[in-house]
């Protein structure tokens, strides 16, 4: 019996089902979105990675593929983890969500700020 090797290629260009959410009016906007997000789960994979291998380092002195392989962070270190995830994607998504508040609560034209102050 012959193992078959598991393609991650083939598995990560696989389209999916259905239509592709549309967030923006621009299909280009919605590409660059996609491409930013991929990449933003990519940094945060190779941050835990250097998480692992810095606490192991600090633990052990020298370490191993294995070791980083199969490492599991306790539960102290599970939580500074996702603090650290989350201080990262609040600080990737602060402009989509600046730009969020300010379609929902737009800041008034200069203009009329101006010409109020002059009326004083």
């Amino acid at each position: 019996m012959t193992e078959q090797v598991f393609d991650w290629m083939a598995a990560a260009n696989k389209r999916a089902k259905g239509k592709r959410p549309s967030y923006f009016d621009a299909p280009e906007s919605d590409r660059i979105l996609s491409i930013l997000m991929a990449v933003v789960g990519e940094v945060s994979v190779v941050r835990e990675r250097m998480d692992t291998i810095e606490r192991l380092l600090e633990t052990k002195g020298s370490i191993t593929r294995d070791d980083i392989e199969s490492y599991t962070p306790d539960k102290q270190a599970a939580y500074e983890r996702g603090m650290m995830i989350r201080e990262y994607i609040y600080r990737v998504m602060r402009g989509p969500h600046q730009m969020v508040q300010e379609i929902e609560n737009p800041d008034r034209p200069v203009e009329e700020i101006s010409a109020e102050l002059k009326e004083i």
